[in-house]
C-alpha cells in the first residue's frame, strides 16, 4: 500500500513542483491538493487514510500555523506526519512547539524531501 500524501501550498506552481517530485517516488501512490489549511483540513475529514502532510507556512485564510494548532487537537490526527515546508527558517521553532514533524527549506530538493519521507513513514 502506497503513501497517501497531502500537499498544503497556496502557490499553484509550488504545488506542481511538488506533484512533479512526489511522482518520481515509488513508495506515493496518491498525491491530494489543498490551497489553505481550511481547505486542508477539510480534506483530512474526507480522506482520514492520508499518510503525510506537506505544510507551507505562509497562506491566506488559515496558515500552516493555524492548520497545526487545529490538526493536532484532535488526538486521532497524532501519528499522521506533518513536514513544514519554508523559505523562513525563523519560524522553524514555532512550527515544531505546533506539532510539526519536521521542517524542511524551500526550494525543496528531491533527496532531501525523499529522506524525510522515508524517516516519517516507515
Amino acid at each position: 500500500m502506497g503513501l497517501k500524501v497531502l500537499v498544503v501550498d497556496d502557490d499553484f506552481i509550488n504545488r506542481k513542483l511538488l506533484q512533479t517530485l512526489l511522482k518520481k517516488n515509488a513508495d506515493v501512490s496518491d498525491i491530494i491538493e489543498a490551497e489553505n489549511g481550511s481547505d486542508a483540513l477539510d480534506k483530512m475529514k474526507q480522506d482520514p487514510s492520508i499518510n503525510l502532510i506537506l505544510l507551507d507556512i505562509m497562506m491566506p485564510i488559515v496558515d500552516g500555523i493555524e492548520f497545526l494548532k487545529i490538526f493536532r487537537s484532535d488526538v486521532a490526527n497524532a501519528h499522521i506526519p506533518v513536514i513544514v515546508l519554508s523559505t523562513d527558517d525563523t519560524r522553524k521553532t514555532e512550527v515544531f512547539d505546533n506539532g510539526a514533524n519536521d521542517f524542511l527549506r524551500k526550494p525543496i530538493k528531491e533527496e532531501g524531501l525523499f529522506t524525510k519521507m522515508t524517516q516519517w513513514t516507515t
